[in-house]
């Protein structure tokens, strides 16, 4: 018996087998978890079904995070065939490239509106429509990074809208704690994924993590994975509305 055994859930955000959120299904997976899977358009389908598949999914969904139609529908068909969920895994964050690699003060108004609703919104959405079909003791978990904190060169409005996600899920897990549902956000350090080519000297940072970190290495998908498993699971029955850094402590020795 597994920490998830018997728990239900759904990954957002899974892109290819070098995304966080991968790592995160592979644990949940091992803990026991029964996983739903969304991708966002039919390229992103390719990658996304056979690796889901590989896990035993039953259930893959389209579902772009900026039509609310689609994530009502992603819910509803959760709701149709498993009556209620315990989990959802938020793994979403998008940015048009140049306004990563522009000086932030350029950023476009279009740039900052489209990082934002991806990057944070997305989580409040999501979690409106996840609301009505999860279980008491449900926990929701989404991704972070130290740039939501600290001025990160290269991250630009990303670091801003991790700093909307972070504000979120404070307010989240302020609201939904009477319902007993928990609201924690990840912040890992950096991990090469494809949302990570898009961040300017992003090999200089994973330099940086290895020479500060107490650790002297950098993080892995795995030890993200399992931390997700103990926000997921009831061994987190008492922790909402927190930052949980996963880095080696590079926040605390940079700091």
């Amino acid at each position: 018996m597994g920490l998830m055994t018997g728990k239900r859930g759904i990954i957002v955000g899974l892109a290819n087998n070098k995304s966080i959120a991968w790592g995160i299904a592979q644990q949940l997976h091992e803990a026991g978890a029964e996983i739903a899977y969304t991708y966002l358009n039919e390229a992103l389908e390719k990658r996304v079904r056979p690796l889901a598949t590989s896990l035993g999914a039953k259930i893959i969904l389209p579902c772009d995070v900026q039509d609310e139609a689609q994530q009502t529908a992603v819910f509803a068909e959760l709701e149709k065939q498993w009556g209620k969920i315990d989990f959802v895994v938020h793994a979403v964050a998008f940015a048009n490239r140049e306004d990563l690699k522009n000086p932030f003060s350029q950023t476009s108004r279009e740039g900052f509106q489209l990082a934002l609703d991806v990057s944070a919104y997305s989580l409040v959405s999501m979690t409106r429509a996840a609301l009505p079909i999860m279980n008491e003791g449900g926990s929701i978990v989404t991704m972070s990074y130290l740039g939501a904190m600290r001025a990160i060169p290269g991250y630009n409005i990303m670091g801003v809208a991790k700093a909307a996600l972070e504000a979120s899920v404070r307010y989240l897990a302020a609201e939904l704690g009477p319902q007993k549902i928990r609201v924690n956000a990840i912040s890992a350090g950096p991990i090469k994924t494809l949302a990570a080519s898009g961040v300017g000297n992003f090999n200089e940072k994973l330099r940086v993590m290895e020479a500060r970190s107490p650790l002297k290495r950098t993080i892995t998908q795995e030890e993200v994975g399992k931390a997700s498993v103990y926000l997921l699971s009831d061994l987190a029955s008492g922790v909402t509305g927190e930052i949980h850094y996963v880095d080696g402590g590079f926040s605390i020795a940079e700091g």
